[in-house]
C-alpha cells in the first residue's frame, strides 16, 4: 500500500484530510472583501481572539512587526471618514468616461456601518528577529504584515465575520490622526462585522469593474 502524507508526520501532529482540505477551499473561495455590514456588534472577546490568531502569521526573522489599531473613538473614526471621501472623490475624477459611472456606483468602504475599525501598520524599527531576512529586502517587514492581515481574514470568514480592506486614504493623515509613532508605515484600515450578503463572487466582478483570472502558474526555464 502506497504511504500518505499522514505516514511521514510525527507523532501528535495533526492530520489534515480530505474533508478538512475541501473545507479550506470553500474558505478561500467565499472570502471576501466585504463592503456592506449589518450593525450588530461582536460578541465580546471576538475581535480579541482574532487579533490574536493574526498574530500566528510567519514573519521575516520572526520580527512579528505588525501594529493592530483597534479605532473607537468617534472623532477619530470621523476623521477617517473625511480622509477617505477626499481620496475617493481624487480616485473618482481621475477615471475616464464610463469608467467613471463604473466607478461611482462602488461601495468602496463600510465606515458607517462596520462596528469595529482596525488600523494596520508595520514597525520597521521592532528589533525582534535582529534583522534576520530584511538586510537587503527591508520590505520584507510590510509583506510580513500582509500576511496578518490575510491570516485576520480567513480566520474573520470562519467565524461568520466580514472584512473590508479600506486603501482609498491618505497614509501620513491616518498615521496622524490615530497618533501612532512616525516609524510606523501604514499598511491599511480594516472593516470588520457581520455582512449582510454572502457570495462566493467578489463584488467588483458581479459590478462589471473586473473579472478573476483563471487560475495558473507561470513557469520560466532558462
Amino acid at each position: 500500500m502506497a504511504n500518505t502524507s499522514a505516514d511521514y508526520l510525527p507523532p501528535g501532529a495533526p492530520v489534515f484530510d480530505a474533508v478538512f482540505r475541501e473545507k479550506l477551499q470553500a474558505l478561500l473561495v467565499w472570502r471576501r472583501d466585504v463592503r456592506r455590514f449589518r450593525p450588530d456588534p461582536l460578541p465580546d472577546g471576538l475581535l480579541e481572539r482574532l487579533l490574536n490568531v493574526a498574530c500566528l502569521a510567519p514573519s521575516v526573522g520572526l520580527s512579528e512587526p505588525w501594529r493592530f489599531v483597534t479605532v473607537c473613538n468617534a472623532r477619530r473614526r470621523a476623521a477617517v471618514r473625511r480622509n477617505f471621501e477626499r481620496c475617493n472623490a481624487e480616485a473618482l475624477a481621475a477615471e475616464p468616461g464610463e469608467r467613471a459611472a463604473r466607478y461611482a456606483r462602488l461601495k468602496l468602504a463600510g465606515l458607517d456601518e462596520a462596528p469595529c475599525h482596525v488600523a494596520v501598520f508595520a514597525d520597521r524599527t521592532t528589533s525582534k528577529g535582529h534583522g534576520l531576512g530584511r538586510r537587503t529586502m527591508p520590505e520584507m517587514i510590510e509583506y510580513s504584515t500582509v500576511m496578518a492581515v490575510y491570516t485576520l481574514w480567513l480566520a474573520a470568514r470562519a467565524e461568520g465575520v466580514g472584512l473590508g480592506w479600506v486603501s482609498i486614504l491618505d497614509p501620513q493623515e491616518i498615521a496622524a490622526t490615530l497618533e501612532v509613532p512616525e516609524s510606523w508605515t501604514f499598511i491599511g484600515y480594516l472593516c470588520l462585522g457581520y455582512p449582510r450578503e454572502e457570495d462566493s463572487v467578489p463584488a467588483l466582478e458581479r459590478a462589471g469593474w473586473e473579472e478573476r483570472s483563471t487560475p495558473a502558474v507561470c513557469r520560466l526555464e532558462r
